[in-house]
């Protein structure tokens, strides 16, 4: 077991798109455990250890909101710079509507697990990461799903609690598992599901899911 850590995330508007929302952006009702490790990375990553989600703690009711955004209809082709094509994002825009979050605020409970756990590497880590909090600093700015919804960060405060909700989410992403060969044939990352839940305003993260994606 590595050491266990709190963050408190907090934004004016989150979007953690469903997977099965292919057109029209659709919000879970929580944040999501791939975005809550991303959002840890963004502050302090090393390839000395991983960040485990245990559990996302919702600390503010749960608002919806809807806007119409400006997106581009295809994807630019990777070569485009080679090819010396042209391409022109007025010519490519669509009219799409998100349904996404408002006024949000979690506590991440994570892991730290370290590749070579000694006293002295998590000594060094946790004050590492403790400090960066502290001061704010992160290699780059955290988001709450989408690159468009920054946030803001710090320790909790005793005064930080789960809202008194109970409610089924359905299938969530949990994280995507990769090809031990990233270069044979047909070879693409495989997307993890499992059945969320928020208990009395606690999201826990299965551990077995972990076992899964790392083996």
């Amino acid at each position: 077991m590595g050491q266990i850590f709190q963050l408190k995330v907090w934004g004016e508007y989150a979007l953690f798109t469903r997977v099965e929302a292919k057109v029209e952006r659709v919000s879970y009702p929580v944040m999501t455990p791939s975005a809550a490790r991303g959002i840890l990375e963004g502050i302090l990553w090393k390839p000395e250890f991983k960040w485990r989600i245990k559990s996302i703690h919702v600390l503010k009711p749960i608002q919806y909101y809807s806007i119409l955004r400006n997106e581009v209809a295809s994807i630019v082709p990777s070569n485009i710079a080679a090819s010396r094509r042209d391409y022109f994002t007025d010519d490519d825009r669509q009219l799409r509507h998100s349904i996404m979050l408002r006024d949000v605020a979690y506590i991440i409970m994570a892991e730290m697990q370290l590749m070579n756990p000694t006293m002295e590497n998590q000594m060094k880590y946790a004050s590492m990461f403790l400090r960066r909090v502290n001061k704010g600093q992160c290699f780059h700015r955290p988001y709450l799903g989408t690159r468009e919804c920054s946030l803001h960060f710090s320790l909790p405060e005793d005064e930080d609690q789960a809202i008194p909700v109970t409610m089924d989410i359905g299938p969530m992403l949990f994280d995507l598992k990769y090809p031990a060969d990233p270069g044979q044939k047909n070879a693409h990352a495989i997307p993890y599901f499992f059945d969320a839940k928020l208990d009395r305003g606690v999201l826990h993260v299965p551990e077995y899911l972990y076992k899964e994606v790392d083996g």
